[in-house]
Formats: structure tokens, C-alpha cells, sequence
């Protein structure tokens, strides 16, 4: 088996303060040795200069990241410029995803579907980059069916992606079930799970009903029952997620990939109790 993948997710902050915190938590990260960073990309194009700060100060310092580039709003021009910038200072991983229309935003742009935007990738700029592309083992909340989903994704591999990074999600299951459909389909690229920390209730039950990760029953009643008890809340966090992550590698998984929420504690923690 091929040696696994670990990394992170940061996102740009929107001011002064944020991205000073963000070098602090980074400096920590990067002491867990992460293959790369990811760094995202706001709806719309709508951090672009902020995105391409935070990737160029982790390039120089020295470190892998794969920049996420988004469908919406984005044309051919855009994307080349933000592309030949990337190959220029040396990065060669991307994260190509159809990203979140921003609210009162109706149209995507030059590209409708990520396999678009991977197949443009593909056809300028060759094997300059490796893809990864966003997977959803619980289904996308806006795909039509499970099977509809399934064949998007594989149309993502179709067109170039060379690996890809789940939604996160609390049920190991799905993602095994997801990837065994994968399999019989003849799909073979790694897979990496998509990992997120527990530390706070009412953001995670936010998040999770907006992407469509489910929270199963017994974890968020119990999530309910510490109310605004932060310490059982991450206390009972740190034990749901790593041992959601040590059955996910020990069933083989090609790595994991955290989203830290430009967070380093909890991150650090299952880390640390996996042996990593």
C-alpha cells in the first residue's frame, strides 16, 4: 500500500488579527509534519487576494499546499492567471471543486461542474498540477440521487483528478460503502477522508446541516445533553473522532485530511493519541 496522506485545511482570514492567530496555529501545525496544506477558496472568488497571501506565505516558508480553486464565478482568463501565478512560484497541487454560490449569485460562471474545471486544468497545463476533487460519502445535499452523485464523481476522475478528499462525516460506513461503489465502478484513485474536529455544538450542527454531513443520533443527543459545557463537549469530541479516525486507518484508508477551522488544539490531540 502506498505510504498514506495526511494534511490540513486553513482557510484565509478577513483581518489583521486572524491571520496573525493563523501563523501561530500553522507554526504548530507544521511541527506534525502534514504532507500539505490546503487552503480555501470563498465563495464566488470572494478571498481570492487573501487565498493567494496565505498559499504564498506557506510556499515560502517551504511548505506543500494544494490552493482550492472554485467553478463559481471563475472564467477561463481567471483561472489561467491564478494558475500560471501557482505554477510560477512552484505549486503543484490544486483542490478543484464547484464551490457555494454566494447568496443572491445565480450564475456559476465559465464552468458548471467540477469536471469541467478539472478537464480545463488537464488540457492547459497538462500533469503541471496533481487534482484533487472533492467526494461526498453521504451524498452532495444538491445532487438529484445517490447514483446521480456517484456518477459526478466519476466524472471528476474521468477528466483528470488524480485523488480526492471527502466532506467529512461521523459514520465510518458511508465512506466504506462510498468507496467500495467506487471500486466496482472501476474509480481506484485514493480517497482520503475528510476529518473534523468536535470542539463546539451549535457551529458543528451549523455546518453539518448545510453540507449535508450527517451528526448521528446518539452523538449529537449527547452533544445536546452537555449544553454549554465546552470542556465535556471537547472531552467527548476527541474520543468520538479518534476512534472514527483509528478504525478509518485501520481499514485501510489512504490518509486523512483535517479541516482545523485555523484551530491547532484538538487537531494536535487526535494526532497525538493515533501514534502519528
Amino acid at each position: 500500500m502506498a505510504a498514506r496522506s495526511f494534511s490540513f485545511e486553513l482557510f484565509p482570514p478577513q483581518t489583521p488579527e486572524g491571520l496573525e492567530k493563523l501563523r501561530v496555529t500553522r507554526s504548530q501545525l507544521i511541527q506534525l509534519n502534514p504532507e500539505f496544506f490546503s487552503v480555501t477558496f470563498g465563495a464566488g472568488g470572494s478571498t481570492r487576494e487573501r487565498t493567494h497571501g496565505v498559499v504564498m506565505e506557506l510556499k515560502q516558508e517551504g511548505h506543500d499546499v494544494a490552493p482550492h480553486l472554485s467553478c463559481v464565478g471563475a472564467t477561463r482568463q481567471t483561472t489561467t492567471e491564478i494558475l500560471d501565478g501557482y505554477r510560477a512560484a512552484g505549486i503543484r497541487r490544486l483542490v478543484a471543486l464547484r464551490g457555494d454560490l454566494p447568496s443572491g449569485m445565480v450564475e456559476l460562471g465559465e464552468f458548471r461542474y467540477a469536471a469541467d474545471l478539472v478537464r480545463f486544468v488537464r488540457e492547459q497545463y497538462g500533469r503541471d498540477f496533481h487534482i484533487e476533487v472533492g467526494a461526498y460519502p453521504e451524498v452532495h445535499p444538491q445532487a438529484r440521487s445517490a447514483a446521480d452523485d456517484l456518477n459526478h464523481f466519476r466524472e471528476k476522475v474521468e477528466a483528470g483528478a488524480d485523488s480526492a478528499i471527502t466532506q467529512y462525516f461521523f459514520n465510518a460506513d458511508a465512506y466504506y460503502h462510498f468507496r467500495d461503489q467506487c471500486e466496482a465502478m472501476g474509480v481506484t484513485i485514493p480517497i482520503v477522508p475528510g476529518i473534523m474536529p468536535i470542539t463546539r455544538f451549535h457551529q458543528l450542527a451549523r455546518f453539518s446541516d448545510a453540507c449535508g454531513a450527517e451528526i448521528p443520533r446518539w452523538i449529537r443527543r449527547k452533544l445536546e445533553g452537555f449544553g454549554d459545557d465546552s470542556a465535556s463537549i471537547r472531552a467527548f469530541g476527541l474520543d468520538v473522532v479518534t476512534r472514527l479516525c483509528d478504525d478509518l486507518i485501520r481499514n485501510d484508508a489512504p490518509g486523512l485530511h483535517f479541516y482545523t477551522l485555523n484551530q491547532a488544539g484538538a487537531v494536535t490531540t487526535i494526532w497525538q493519541r493515533l501514534g502519528l
